[in-house]
């Protein structure tokens, strides 16, 4: 896996810990949880399209 890949993985899972912090301490939030998904999704596509 290239580096830009290992990078936006490693943000996707950063994104994710983060989210589900803010959620566990002042309760969910859409537009985050939306905003997490894309980025999961553009990760996805990013590691695809190296691979």
């Amino acid at each position: 896996m290239p580096g830009s890949a290992k990078a936006m993985t490693a943000a996707t899972v950063g994104g994710l810990v983060l989210v589900t912090a803010y959620t566990v301490a002042l309760g969910s939030n859409g537009w985050l949880w939306f905003s997490w998904v894309v980025l999961g999704l553009l990760t996805v596509g990013v590691v695809v399209a190296r691979g």
